[in-house]
């Protein structure tokens, strides 16, 4: 891909504060200048920063109807009335559903879960999945993960005698669904202080406050905090804040002592023998877990989820990872059948957006290639297939734009749509699609700025070679957990030179491992450039060349780093 390269030098006094920051908190010079990038000034900020603690979550009773929804929790509990913890059948859902059912049934035993078929129900709360509540006389129904717009679903709910409280984070439309409570941090009149927590997040936040309700310890709640994290990770949102405190102790509690059923999973992934990061739960855990709503039932996720035995979870989860292999060889045939469709639409160079549509295309899978199309084409993409007699299907977005926003320009074409920034889901009559795409596209090149068309990297600070080294890459790890709004950092050497000894490896002869030196020391750094087998020839023509790339620890060598190169542009073009 050519990048876009974005740096700019910091002014002298920008330099001199971040210097007297890194000073402050003991780190290189270099990574001052990081923190201030995420409005860290002082270093009692930065502290904090490093070592999020427990104590700084909010008091969950801030968020809007937080107090009714413990209340009629608690009047259910005391009046004995089944209770169903019902979720969406992603990654974010499924955790959701996990974290509140298993913190629930240390207390009552009249609880039960339901994830909605992706297929029979489609998104989100289905009447089928309320008549099965009322039918097996439940009274009260926690959403997760959605519910947000479910105004005709819930009201029938109320009908039939069975109450929803709704533990959300899309964004709401102005009229609300008439549940008991609705916990939302993007509502309208939100109070809350944090608004960009996980559905599991969310979830979490309820918990705390009927335990703190009830005088239950937190420690009681703690050990759940891998499932938030997972959610975290996979549902993309930003890792700064409360989420960060969320997922900086989810990822101690996956490493330390995970659940049985996420330790089967990483069982089964090979992860092992390894401490986990936010990448491992993005490309391996996430999934897998997300495989089994997309290729069969979200509840045989959630069945994992909430698995006691550590021979059944390894059973369960190698099942799942049967779901993931079928996944990613039907991703695969999709996403070619795609780019294909793609090739062939009218003036595709002057478009600004992408939507196709084909009737034979999986449901489960066409997220996943709305993404591959974003990233190929770098620009909005929405993806099409039928289900049920209409068309459904998923909007993914490029860095900065606001993909929701352009799918809810459309509302009158739609049957229902939801989502948030990055990622939205839409259902439309299938006669409706040219026209949604023609305004889709209008929106999009009326409203994205010239800067998001192409794909870019953000460079946070340039280094010399001499400057990397294993206590280096410790300094950065306390940056850590990486994801939105807080990146992981990207780094920049002018003028390195082939060693003399980089090679083409991998099974296809598509990548890179690199050995490299520049002109300001004699340190041999080891990197590999994965699918940039273009770049050899010039690499071993001796010629220097700048590189992009993030810095990480070496795992055939522990205590040796190696860059993980992002681009590569010779020096000519520079």
């Amino acid at each position: 891909m050519n990048y876009k390269w974005n740096y700019e030098a910091p002014s002298p006094e920008a330099q001199a504060q971040a210097q007297e920051l890194a000073k402050g908190v003991g780190i290189h010079p270099a990574l001052g200048k990081l923190l201030l990038e995420r409005g860290l000034s002082t270093v009692a900020e930065a502290k904090r920063f490093f070592r999020p603690q427990l104590t700084e979550l909010h008091d969950p009773f801030l968020m809007n109807d937080m107090d009714v929804a413990v209340e009629r929790l608690n009047g259910a509990m005391v009046r004995r009335e089944k209770i169903m913890v019902y979720g969406d059948y992603d990654v974010d859902g499924c955790t959701a559903v996990a974290l509140v059912y298993r913190f629930l049934r240390q207390f009552y035993a009249e609880v039960e879960y339901y994830i909605p078929d992706r297929y029979d129900e489609g998104y989100g709360v289905s009447r089928k999945g309320v008549d099965y509540a009322a039918e097996r006389g439940v009274k009260l129904i926690i959403v997760l993960d959605c519910g947000i717009k479910a105004i005709d679903e819930v009201a029938y709910a109320k009908e039939r005698g069975v109450d929803f409280i709704i533990c959300d984070h899309h964004v709401p439309d102005a009229a609300l669904p008439p549940a008991v409570a609705i916990l939302n941090p993007k509502r309208s009149d939100n109070r809350y202080p944090y608004t960009d927590l996980s559905g599991c997040g969310v979830g979490f936040k309820f918990m705390q406050a009927f335990a703190q309700s009830n005088g239950i310890e937190f420690n009681k709640l703690q050990p759940l905090l891998d499932l938030c994290v997972v959610s975290i990770a996979s549902d993309i949102v930003p890792v700064m804040g409360e989420n960060r405190v969320l997922a900086y102790h989810g990822l101690r509690c996956l490493n330390a002592n995970p659940s049985i059923g996420l330790r089967a999973i990483v069982e089964v992934c090979g992860l092992s023998d390894r401490e986990l990061t936010m990448n491992d739960i993005i490309f391996k855990i996430g999934p897998r877990i997300n495989a089994s709503g997309r290729m069969q039932n979200g509840k045989e996720a959630v069945e994992l989820l909430v698995e006691r035995d550590l021979p059944t979870a390894l059973e369960r989860a190698g099942q799942i990872n049967l779901y993931n292999e079928a996944r990613k060889d039907l991703d695969k045939q999709t996403t070619e059948q795609a780019v294909e469709q793609v090739s062939r639409l009218p003036h595709l160079d002057e478009r600004r957006s992408i939507v196709i549509y084909n009737e034979d295309w999986h449901k489960g899978v066409i997220g996943i290639v709305a993404s591959r199309l974003t990233e190929q084409y770098y620009r909005p993409a929405v993806v099409l297939t039928r289900s049920e007699g209409m068309a459904t299907g998923s909007a993914r977005s490029v860095s900065g734009f606001d993909v929701y926003k352009a799918v809810q320009s459309c509302s009158d074409l739609l049957e229902n749509f939801g989502g948030h920034t990055y990622a939205a889901g839409l259902t439309l009559p299938v006669e409706h699609i040219p026209a949604f795409a023609e305004r889709f596209e209008q929106y999009v090149t009326d409203h994205i700025l010239d800067e998001q068309t192409q794909a870019s990297l953000d460079i946070d600070g340039v280094l010399d070679f001499r400057d990397i080294n294993f206590k280096f890459y410790q300094q950065l790890r306390r940056f850590a957990p990486f994801g939105p709004q807080n990146p992981k950092p990207v780094f920049c050497t002018r003028r390195v030179y082939d060693y003399g000894t980089s090679k083409v490896v991998g099974r296809g002869q598509e990548h890179i491992k690199l050995e490299l030196v520049d002109d300001k020391s004699s340190n041999v750094m080891n990197g590999i450039a994965f699918g940039q087998s273009s770049q050899a020839r010039y690499i071993k023509s001796k010629r220097a060349f700048d590189i992009c790339y993030t810095i990480e620890e070496n795992s055939h060598k522990r205590g040796e780093v190696q860059l993980l190169i992002d681009d590569i542009r010779p020096q000519k073009q520079a």
